[in-house]
Formats: C-alpha cells, structure tokens, sequence
C-alpha cells in the first residue's frame, strides 16, 4: 500500500507562487502513475495535473495550463506541482493520487491511493 503525504500549502497573494511536495512511502512509487486534483470548498474533487510513470508524459487541466507544472523524482519518490500566477479561484485542498494504470488517467475513480491534501489559499 502506498502512503501519500502532501505539503507546501499555504496563503499567497494573487500572482504569487507556491509548491507543492508529495512524498510516497512505498518504493513502488515508480510503478504509478501520478495526479494532482483539487477541491474547492463547497465543490466536487476535480483533476489539476496527471504525470505518467516515468514523467515523460502531462496532461493539465485547462483552467491550469501554462501556470502550473507537474512534475516527479522516481529516486526520491516524490511528486511535485509548481504554481505560478496564481488566482484566487485556485483556493482549494490539493491532494496527490497514485494510480496502477499505465496511461495516467484524469478521473479520480480510477487512483488507488490518496494523500490526506494541503491547504491553498490564493487571497490579498
């Protein structure tokens, strides 16, 4: 089983950036692929960013494209998700999922394992 740890939430102003880290425990975390999704306060779970296997392939969503980067370290079983230009409609929980599957897939029904998420206020 892996366990998933998310961290580097916090308040930033519009236009400001934050990382986030997340940290597998198990030592198959190369053999997953890879998302972050996010939930608003008062809405569903949605998908952010999804990384294959072994990082050579993205996928964003359009509200988040070209602000945020997704991106992993095999040897350091971690998962990373740099944010830039943010707004305030990206205040949410973000969580990392890790999925069995080969292709890395955008729906969270289809990740096995969930982080506990992280807390992002994007505010002036």
């Amino acid at each position: 089983q892996v366990q998933l740890a998310e961290s580097g939430g916090g308040l930033v102003q519009p236009g400001g950036s934050l990382r986030l880290s997340c940290l597998a425990s198990d030592g198959s975390f190369s053999s997953h692929s890879m998302g972050w999704f996010r939930q608003a306060q008062g809405k569903g779970r949605e998908f952010v960013a999804i990384i294959s296997r072994l990082g050579g392939e993205t996928h964003y969503a359009d509200s988040v494209k070209g602000r945020f980067t997704i991106s992993r370290d095999n040897a350091k079983n971690t998962l990373d998700l740099q944010m830039n230009s943010l707004k305030p409609e990206d205040t949410a929980v973000y969580y990392c999922a890790a999925s069995h599957k080969i292709i890395a897939p955008i729906t969270e029904i289809d990740y096995d394992y969930w982080g506990q998420g992280t807390q992002v206020t994007v505010s002036s």
